[in-house]
């Protein structure tokens, strides 16, 4: 019997997928990377009966990357980053998602693709195949390889797709591939060359990465474009004639020609009117008016109206809409459509909704007088958004994901409401052969806004019956004087349509790159979710303008999405588009490199030198004198005298440890904590970011350096092997209180409490012979020895000896050593006592000598 292998995007999806195909009666076993299960079942297929076993990924597998050398910062020209030579490697080593789908792939013939149906979706197709193509045969052939085209979780949907299968779409995905390169390198060079510039100059920039983006900072730019028009607005003084005639009620009217900007010719007009008593009533309109009811919806207008309306960030929103589409509530949420196919079963969805308690009624009302949908844009894509599956408040748990849901039911209940309809009056009045006018609005049937309430019609307004010629009593006429006002800033909901407008993004990278500028300290979120531009985002932007104002505005964008929108339609080739963009990026960042003083400048006037701020904390070891620690993001170290910066660990306390020196580069060493019962351990400023042994990784403290004699190195303190992560090791914390003693991992959060109230805690240089962790000696005075004979100092296995196993505070680190069997303190941490353990070398006479010793 045949096998055919299926891959959703996630597995939440595989599992619904697997239940609808089966019938519900397929088995479910977890896969071997712990994170993907696999659904199996008997069907038919092509004609044959077939094994199905249904699986999924969590998203890409693999991601773009430079090769080697070019990940480096400090090794690297930027401008080398738009020739060199990149990679695709595993998105997530942890899940072995290659090796995964290889290992179920084994045995199939064929392979069938139930990714989102987007064009990353069509990428990821093309990174399935690859991951199996050494097991599945022809793996790229039409008659191996199968693709699924679906916009909705349920048996109608997916078993049409099933019945229907099409083949993966070469083109798209390789115009994905295009903007994933692009992105790498473009992003890369401008970030890493101005991130490197200015933090290396200026303390308070408040953000750990400058980064550039090709669709990032044009949505950054449209901000600080709106900042620019609120700082250099001039409000103007401006004059209009107000009259108010008639007795209850009484009626203001609007003048004709609305306002003056000259006081001299706002009085003329005045006069001409102010010595009249009556207004002669010289036409009245009556006119039925409608407000249309909404198109389908789409992903756009979904985050628009989830940011102005529910006050609910887009990339939330999207987030939210993913779990609702996966779970089966609504149909694919990423769509540019707002047209329903022809073939729609708009009644279906709406008896769909008819037993709700919410909205239930409302939709009864709809079934028995149901209106055509208004005609909107068949993009070619998905169908709009819409429910399919009934939810109660209680059943999605209340909160945002209800509100967002229940927005949806009933904007699609919206769309085929009738339209609102109310009667508009407009009565123009002459004084003295000036016109004036009054406009009243009374609502004749509500139309749409039963169901979208938030749109409902504002007030009734009392008319005020009025006939040609008649003359109505004038009873004040007055000059206004009033004031032109700035614009807002942007809210998301304008930004998001300023981004569709222009092109920046798609549908579904249009949320991530508003929230990028959000994370990185460019804009605020403010009330209404308008977006302010922080001091970093408006230097930024104006410093583009500044050097090359292409770099900030959409139009480059929007270009090069054209050129990638003809690679996904097959009109143009991957290669050629790809090579013509990044030589035009290449050619744009060596001129931004040649004038970034230009962008300089206006650093220079709103931020802090790194010389003028800070705090003295430690000694340099170069020329001994003190750094200056600066706290705001990112945490920094500045020597003024030798003009260097080092990075320090972000968040947390970083103070001096005991004014002890690192015996490699005389830098003071300092403590790092973040707080009384968090991690902790001594770093050297140096070492911290240039790493003076090959395994020891890029900043990490003293204990992860391997230095054979240093009394704060992993030589010196490590003890065994992690407990419960298998890369780390337990090393003796010294930098807490001089009766508090830990032993705590260097790669993950374990901690172990150990040896209260002991005076002095050694790790020795003979090992356990049972577990193969470092032995210890714990010294304690003689009224505070917690051992039974009294005995004030003892030395043996911390894991072992039974009279340390009390003093032991996470008593489970015990039993999970013994259950471990002991693995010791393996190859990173030999070099003090040979094979046996015993006895220490004695220290090298100078740096050469230790260092010597070391690698010998």
């Amino acid at each position: 019997m045949k096998s055919a292998l299926m891959v959703a995007e996630k597995p939440s999806l595989a599992a619904s997928l697997a239940t609808i195909l089966s019938n519900g009666k397929c088995s479910s076993r977890k896969g071997s990377n712990n994170a993907c299960s696999v659904h199996e079942w008997y069907g038919n297929f092509r004609g044959e009966q077939v094994k199905f076993k249904m699986t999924s990924v969590c998203g890409h597998i693999m991601g773009l990357e430079f090769v080697g050398k070019f990940n480096s910062w400090d090794k690297v020209d930027p401008a080398e980053l738009f020739s060199c030579p990149t990679e695709k490697k595993e998105s997530t080593p942890n899940l072995r998602m290659p090796a995964f789908l290889s290992q179920e792939a084994k045995g199939c013939e064929y392979l069938i693709l139930w990714l989102d149906c987007d064009k990353e979706g069509e990428n990821i197709c093309f990174e399935v195949m690859a991951a199996v193509s050494g097991v599945i045969r022809n793996v790229f052939s039409n008659r191996v390889t199968y693709r699924a085209k679906f916009s909705a979780i349920t048996d109608k949907d997916i078993k049409y797709a099933m019945d229907n299968l099409i083949h993966p779409n070469e083109n798209e995905a390789k115009s994905v591939d295009a903007r994933q390169e692009l992105d790498l390198r473009i992003g890369c060079a401008f970030t890493r060359f101005q991130t490197k510039f200015f933090q290396g100059k200026y303390a308070d920039l408040d953000a750990s990465l400058i980064s550039y983006g090709p669709c990032q900072t044009p949505t950054l730019g449209f901000c600080v474009q709106r900042h620019d028009e609120i700082q250099t607005f001039k409000p103007e003084s401006f004059w209009y004639v107000q009259v108010t005639v008639g007795e209850n009620p009484e009626i203001k009217l609007e003048w004709s020609r609305v306002r003056i900007f000259e006081k001299e010719v706002a009085c003329m007009f005045l006069n001409k009117v102010k010595d009249q008593k009556e207004a002669l009533v010289e036409s009245v309109t009556s006119k039925e008016t409608f407000r249309s009811r909404p198109q389908a919806l789409n992903t756009v207008e979904l985050m628009r109206a989830a940011s102005a309306g529910l006050g609910i960030g887009p990339h939330s929103a999207m987030q939210i809409a993913e779990k609702l589409y996966t779970r089966g509530y609504i149909s694919y949420p990423r769509t540019e459509t707002t047209q329903y196919p022809a073939n729609f079963d708009l009644v279906g969805v709406v008896k769909l909704l008819q037993p709700s308690s919410e909205f239930g009624e409302e939709a009864r009302d709809i079934l028995r007088d149901m209106n055509s949908p208004r005609k909107g844009n068949d993009a070619g894509d998905h169908p709009p958004i819409t429910p399919m599956k009934l939810a109660s408040r209680n059943e999605l748990d209340g909160g945002d994901t209800w509100r967002l849901y229940d927005y949806i039911c009933r904007h699609f209940l919206g769309t085929i409401s009738r339209d609102l309809k109310y009667r508009l009056t407009t009565t123009k009045f002459k004084i003295n052969n000036e016109l004036f006018t009054n406009t009243s609005s009374v609502l004749i049937d509500a139309g749409y806004t039963k169901i979208m309430t938030w749109q409902a019609f504002n007030k009734n307004e009392i008319i005020t019956p009025f006939t040609v010629n008649e003359k109505v009593k004038i009873n004040d006429v007055r000059l206004v004087e009033s004031q032109t006002g700035p614009p807002d800033y942007l809210t998301e909901s304008e930004l998001i349509s300023l981004m569709e407008k222009h092109g920046i993004g798609t549908d579904a990278s249009i949320p991530v790159h508003i929230n990028n500028i959000c994370q990185r300290n460019y804009v605020a979120i403010g009330g209404g979710r308008t977006l302010t531009p922080t001091n970093l985002g408006i230097v930024l932007v104006h410093g583009y303008r500044k050097i090359d104002p292409e770099l900030v505005l959409p139009t480059m964008r929007s270009a090069v999405e054209q050129q990638l929108n003809l690679i996904a339609h097959g009109s143009a080739d991957y290669r050629c588009v790809l090579k013509h963009a990044v030589e035009i990026f290449r050619l744009k960042f060596l001129y931004f490199v040649q004038n970034i003083s230009n962008m300089d400048i206006l650093f220079e006037a709103t931020f802090s030198s790194l010389c003028s701020s800070g705090k003295a904390l430690s000694r340099c070891g170069k020329c001994r004198r003190y750094m200056k620690y600066i706290q705001t993001k990112p945490a920094r170290l500045h020597c003024s005298q030798c003009d260097e910066t080092y990075t320090m660990p972000q968040k947390g306390i970083v103070r001096v440890y005991r004014e002890l020196k690192c015996p490699l580069d005389d830098f003071e060493l300092l403590a790092w904590s973040n707080g009384a019962k968090g991690k902790s351990y001594p770093l050297c400023p140096y070492c911290y970011n240039y790493p003076p042994f090959r395994d020891m990784p890029k900043n990490s403290g003293c204990n992860s350096c391997p230095h054979p004699t240093c009394a704060h190195s992993l030589s010196s303190l490590g003890v065994s092997s992690c407990i419960e992560c298998d890369r780390g090791v337990l090393v003796l914390d010294c930098t807490m209180s001089p009766k508090s003693w830990r032993l705590v991992c260097n790669f993950c959060d374990v901690i172990i409490n150990c040896f209260d109230d002991a005076v002095k805690v050694n790790v020795e240089g003979d090992s356990c012979e049972e577990c193969g962790a470092q032995q210890v000696t714990a010294i304690y005075k003689a009224e505070k020895t917690p051992f039974k004979d009294d005995v004030t100092d003892k030395k043996g296995c911390i894991f072992c000896f039974e009279d340390f196993i009390p003093l032991v505070e996470k008593h489970k680190a015990v039993e999970m050593r013994r259950a471990q069997g002991g693995r010791g303190r393996g190859r990173s941490v030999r070099g003090r006592g040979g094979k046996s353990g015993r006895g220490r070398n004695k220290p090298p006479k100078d740096k050469m000598a230790q260092l010597a010793a070391y690698f010998v």
